[in-house]
């Protein structure tokens, strides 16, 4: 959704602020601030309002709340003393003057009809595996064809009232037919499976491909989903048009770093062995932040809650393990499909050599690297907007 002010405009999703029809460049504080004060046009935002939202329940100065309200000021081309766009009303709050107009949604957003809550409408199905277990996919919006692969710990039910994982399926579904599922084992495919492998995934994406009549079709495929989509189009040549890869590896841990990968490997299945289902024991919350360090208290809770209802802690402990022996380093240089391998430089999880690998390797790649140490991008941060924009530009050449 897009916020017309003033001489204004404000796209959230994007991370762009125009005036006057120039970008003005925003530090991302002063940023979420000015988003929070749109969102609530017309009223009274108290300072604990604003430090909820813009410094995620920090303890901040009062000098930091006046520092960051100057810069919204000035980017709106207002003045302490003028306040003709933001007024300060003395130990009360501050409040944005006059009409807001929305656009509707971006341009791109995703389409289809939506429930009461403003959520995606959409149908639960479950596509048959090669072996017989049943895989749970859906899909949300109108256009070409894009299928996320399945990546750690996701649910059909829960992903749209996830506060990351949603932004993540509104940006890939704008102007396309986005399809989604859960890895088996995993959210709402079947549980009661007892086999799990690379081949096993590729098996899975196939199934799901058929099952929503794929002719044809592009992959976003995050973290552990790489190697299965780069093993797919391998095996399926002329059925995959391209590939994103963010934050994925071409080899496992135990893979590329010997002992000490599996050593790795054995203290990530302790840890959730002995945290999964227990968020307020530091075994799961020090595992969920490997994933997010920067992220804010909600953001990782809510990480934490769509883990355990995704997955049993010995089913997830499985899964990493898998994840750790795979190598598919001698099959990329026959995936000659265009590709744009994207991760941060500072993922905590998987290293950004992994992306180097995989530009290296892959026939018809591009690298894009983003400043975050996230493995999994938070929608707040800046990095978000310019990977979903990268993904954008490259789905539509």
């Amino acid at each position: 959704m897009r916020f017309r002010f003033a001489d204004c405009l404000l796209d959230p999703d994007r991370h762009l602020f125009l005036r006057a029809g120039q970008e003005v460049h925003l530090e991302p504080q002063v940023f979420a601030l000015l988003a929070l004060l749109v969102r609530r046009a017309g009223e009274v935002v108290s300072r604990d309002d604003m430090i909820a939202e813009v410094w995620k329940g920090q303890i901040v100065s009062d000098a930091t709340v006046a520092a960051r309200i100057s810069a919204a000021r000035r980017a709106v081309g207002d003045t302490g003393r003028a306040q003709a766009v933001i007024r300060t009303l003395p130990r009360v709050g501050v409040q944005l003057l006059g009409p807001v107009s929305q656009d509707g949604p971006s341009a791109g957003d995703p389409g289809g009809p939506r429930d009461a809550g403003g959520k995606p409408a959409f149908e639960i199905r479950m596509a048959s595996s090669a072996d017989g277990a049943g895989i749970a996919w859906s899909s949300i919006g109108d256009g070409p064809p894009l299928v996320r692969a399945g990546h750690w710990m996701t649910h059909q039910e829960l992903d749209f009232d996830n506060p990351v994982w949603s932004r993540w399926l509104d940006r890939l579904g704008r102007g396309r037919t986005l399809i989604r599922y859960d890895p088996r084992g995993t959210g709402m495919s079947d549980r009661a499976v007892d086999t799990i492998s690379l081949d096993k995934l590729v098996e899975d994406l196939d199934a799901v491909a058929d099952a929503a009549g794929l002719a044809r079709f592009s992959i976003f495929a995050p973290s552990q989903s790489a190697s299965v989509a780069c093993l797919y189009a391998h095996r399926n040549p002329g059925r995959v048009d391209r590939i994103v890869i963010y934050g994925g590896f071409a080899q496992g841990s135990e893979v590329r770093d010997g002992e000490i990968g599996a050593a790795m490997t054995q203290a990530f299945g302790e840890l959730i062995l002995k945290g999964w289902g227990k968020p307020n024991i530091g075994a799961m919350r020090c595992f969920s932040s490997l994933f997010m360090p920067s992220a804010s208290e909600a953001q990782i809770q809510s990480f934490i809650d769509i883990q355990v209802a995704s997955a049993s802690p010995e089913w997830a402990a499985r899964l990493r393990s898998v994840c750790a022996t795979v190598d598919v380093t001698a099959i990329l240089p026959q995936v000659d499909v265009p590709v744009l391998v994207a991760h941060a430089l500072h993922d905590s999880l998987q290293p950004f050599s992994q992306a180097q690998v995989f530009a290296r390797l892959l026939p018809n790649a591009t690298l894009l690297s983003i400043d975050s140490g996230n493995h999994v991008l938070v929608p707040d941060e800046p990095g978000f907007a310019r990977l979903m924009d990268a993904v954008d530009a490259f789905l539509a050449d």
